[in-house]
């Protein structure tokens, strides 16, 4: 939908003239005075108003005064015939956006107007998108109810204010960067970038290069000055995911930086200061690769200020059900699957007790797999992929007292066991014994007591009297 631009001139030939001007590539209006400007405020949303100063009955600067007072106030211009430095400091003090002289150079007008609904659209963008993050990264947003994770958002809470180092800790895909943004966004550096380093992700010789960047020809192939991520991040937050592999010497920079918050690029010896709070996160303890002398005992001690352990997700058992909801509603919404799938209360007792190695990731996997296959209809444990039910039946041999754990009797659980190595192996006796750690002998035996669970491809029996030609 093209812009609507309001013109207000009392001379008919320069309103008139404008509206040609501009009439192709946007919606226009026009008003011979500012009552006239006003009544169509009143009645339509402008995106740019443009006004002569002087005219018969109000003034141009009483236009701009009503075009700002409005909800959605529209991009203002001021023309005049006597243009001087007083009447231009005016207008942009009552909340122009710029200001032209008579006669109006019409080049000129459309590259302003078209700059400034560019930035117009960029602010709103920028708006919408620090929403957006404001609610996907508040605590609000955090999906789960367990006591583990209440503890966790607790410390996130009172750390995130203050310009303290955080050490986040705990295994694959409990969702550290999730918690680092959470960090980040409730911090009085919201506004600020957040950049992201994966250090597991680049060789140990281009990350030095990566975090405090390089001049030209500081190493082969250094063709031009390089901003690491560092100054990238200056006025915001650096997060350096999985720490534990910076090698010894860029350590040695980054306890510098944590010493003075200054640093210096490759090939330089001025000093670049920059203000940046650190979130490091890793899954392997950084004590234990204190001991092995992989890691620096003083970087530890300055990066261990405040200490997070997420929990597994295992640890939080109790939430999986409200991921698993939040996840497949997510997932819906993208693939645009108006049926929502659903996973009845025995399937979702048995992923509960699944101890996914995976952790969050992995349940998010689940989750689209889940949606993308099924598209809507009720999960049943049937349905499951026979990981889950192996890992149930390992559950219940070691034994579990809670009356709620095992709804299921032992026949029943090795019924949905042969079921799901005999589906997966599309009826293979041998590679569904193997995968049930059983013989195939007595997988035989099992299907005798139980037939209905055989799905492997029947033999064909040619009719008595066939003969090969």
């Amino acid at each position: 939908m093209p812009a609507a631009i309001l013109i207000v001139d009392d001379e008919k030939h320069t309103r008139e003239g404008l509206m040609q001007a501009l009439m192709d590539d946007y919606e226009v209006y026009l008003a011979a005075n500012a009552e006239e400007a006003f009544n169509l405020m009143d009645s339509e949303n402008f995106d740019v108003v443009l006004t002569d100063l002087r005219m018969a009955g109000k003034s141009g600067m009483k236009v701009i005064d009503k075009a700002i007072s409005l909800p959605r106030k529209p991009i203002t211009f001021m023309m005049t015939a006597y243009g001087n430095v007083e009447t231009a400091v005016e207008a942009m003090k009552r909340g122009a956006h710029d200001f032209l002289t008579k006669p109006v150079n019409l080049e000129k007008l459309e590259i302003l107007i078209k700059r400034a609904l560019q930035t117009r659209r960029i602010e709103a963008e920028n708006v919408t998108l620090h929403k957006r993050l404001d609610r996907k990264f508040s605590f609000e947003g955090i999906v789960g109810k367990s006591a583990a994770l209440g503890e966790v958002i607790d410390v996130v809470k009172r750390v995130a204010p203050s310009r303290t180092t955080v050490l986040l800790e705990g295994e694959t895909g409990t969702g550290k960067e999730v918690f680092a943004q959470a960090v980040h966004q409730n911090s009085d550096r919201a506004r600020g970038p957040f950049v992201v380093v994966h250090c597991a992700a680049l060789p140990s010789d281009l990350l030095e290069s990566e975090l405090f960047g390089h001049e030209k020809g500081a190493f082969t192939g250094a063709t031009e000055r390089r901003t690491g991520r560092f100054e990238a991040a200056d006025g915001g937050t650096l997060f350096i995911d999985e720490i534990g592999e910076i090698d010894l010497s860029t350590q040695v920079k980054l306890l510098r930086f944590l010493e003075t918050r200054d640093f210096e690029r490759l090939g330089s010896h001025k000093p670049i200061k920059v203000d940046v709070r650190l979130v490091a996160a890793t899954n392997n303890p950084l004590e234990q690769l204190v001991k092995m002398g992989k890691f620096r005992e003083d970087l530890f001690y300055r990066l261990n200020v405040v200490p997070i352990t997420l929990p597994s997700l295992s640890q939080r058992s109790d939430d999986i059900p409200l991921l698993l909801e939040h996840f497949i509603a997510q997932f819906s919404e993208e693939n645009g699957t108006k049926l929502r799938t659903e996973i009845d209360p025995e399937a979702l007792n048995i992923l509960k007790h699944y101890r996914w190695p995976g952790n969050i990731r992995e349940l998010r996997n689940f989750a689209e797999n889940i949606v993308v296959l099924n598209r809507g209809g009720k999960i049943t444990a049937y349905d499951l992929d026979p990981r889950f039910l192996r890992s149930r039946a390992k559950t219940d041999d070691v034994g579990d007292e809670s009356p709620s754990a095992n709804p299921l009797s032992v026949g029943e659980n090795e019924k949905r066991l042969l079921r799901g190595a005999l589906t997966e192996t599309a009826g293979n006796r041998t590679r569904a014994a193997q995968i049930l750690g059983i013989s195939r002998r007595t997988l035989h035996r099992k299907l005798q007591q139980w037939p209905e669970l055989d799905v492997s491809p029947k033999k064909s029996v040619k009719p008595e009297g066939e003969h090969r030609s």
